[in-house]
């Protein structure tokens, strides 16, 4: 294998691949990088057999195909450390060497037939949708995972994709985040049940390999793995074992919920100000709606008191619940400062519902008071 590359494209890609290879693993094989050179494209792929990746590298000269393993750690640092805007890198049997226009480096060979297939996106049966949508729906679902419960099922993201629109959730038992919007079916494709339920980590490198000026993004969802796609990359990961808890159940009904319009912006910095004097025993605040004002009340007994005002649209009775902080501080600042959300409440022991206009809800459970 020989091949002329642009360094920077070639470190951007590098860099994407390289997150999903382990750093530590019983398998040294597995990490390191693969290059992949055909007459007319050079793809980079990684794995740690739970999550795959091949990425494509763009501002690359074939000159000798092939194929070629290389150290993460030692590699990486060569294409981060070498100023040359250039370099060319070589591959044999004895090893894989690096020129720069003042630098040469030689790695140890590594047999490519050694390395894992990282699966390829095939077939004409799955979805599309943009792939902002798709960076949006990962951030605001993400956070409400939980990775450290017994209930593994609890550690991923729910995807449920249906003719026309995809529905996300994530949730840890105490709190959920549920995102929707327009996904287009493609051969008949969609997901059953409550059982397609993508990886924590996997999203986060979703989310990273995808970028942001990419237009569209396809997902291929099968009984254990799901494939994702976008123009240069092609990501692969084992589904979580389990079945979703029914998240339908867990939104109330809204027929007689109190509805409250909220600023965005000032909300958050109102939440963050009451959570300052709260304590890991002690820290839920008390919100209460009502006469015009939102007061936010926080209080631990060896950190103080706090109580905040802010102005509000709701004028009715007042009505006071209890909640996390941290919980409604997530939903927030994955929203647009300059937007509003509706909240809806029924009385202080029921669940707080968190609603925007483009497709976000959010539930989050009370607090028990025991003061």
């Amino acid at each position: 294998m020989k091949i002329c590359c642009d360094r920077a494209k070639f470190l951007e890609a590098f860099q994407v691949v390289a997150a999903v290879a382990p750093s530590r693993s019983p398998k040294v094989i597995l990490q390191n990088v693969k290059i992949e050179a055909t007459e007319k494209t050079v793809v980079l792929s990684a794995t740690d057999l739970e999550i795959g990746i091949r990425c494509e590298v763009e501002g690359v000269e074939v000159q000798v195909p092939g194929d070629a393993v290389v150290p993460v750690a030692r590699f990486g640092g060569i294409l981060r450390e070498t100023p040359d805007e250039q370099l060319e890198i070589e591959a044999d049997n004895q090893g894989t060497q690096v020129r720069a226009q003042r630098s040469v480096f030689k790695l140890p060979g590594i047999n490519p037939v050694e390395f894992p297939d990282v699966a390829s996106f095939k077939g004409d049966v799955y979805h599309r949708m943009s792939a902002c949508f798709l960076k949006e729906v990962i951030h605001r679902t993400i956070f409400a995972t939980d990775n450290e419960s017994s209930r593994y099922a609890l550690g991923g993201v729910l995807l449920e994709l249906g003719e026309q629109e995809l529905i996300a959730v994530g949730t840890d038992g105490r709190r959920l985040a549920k995102m929707q919007g327009p996904s287009e079916s493609i051969g008949g494709h969609k997901t059953e049940g409550a059982t397609t339920i993508i990886p924590t980590r996997a999203l986060q490198l979703i989310d990273r390999a995808v970028s942001d000026n990419e237009e569209e993004v396809k997902i291929s969802s099968h009984q254990n793995d799901i494939l994702v796609q976008s123009a240069r990359v092609t990501m692969y990961a084992r589904l979580v074992e389990g079945r979703f808890p029914n998240w339908r159940d867990v939104f109330p009904p809204q027929e007689d919920n109190i509805k409250i319009v909220l600023p965005v912006g000032s909300f958050y910095s109102a939440v963050r100000q009451a959570a300052i004097v709260t304590s890991e025993e002690s820290r839920g605040i008390d919100f209460t709606f009502g006469d015009g004002n939102a007061v936010l009340v926080g209080e631990a007994s060896e950190a103080g008191q706090s109580r905040i005002e802010l102005p509000i649209e709701y004028s009715g009775e007042p009505i006071t619940l209890m909640l996390d902080p941290k919980y409604m501080a997530d939903f927030l600042k994955v929203l647009d400062d300059d937007k509003t959300f509706t909240l809806e409440i029924k009385d202080g022991k029921s669940a707080a519902v968190c609603l925007t206009d483009d497709g976000y809800g959010y539930v989050i459970m009370p607090m028990a008071r025991d003061r």
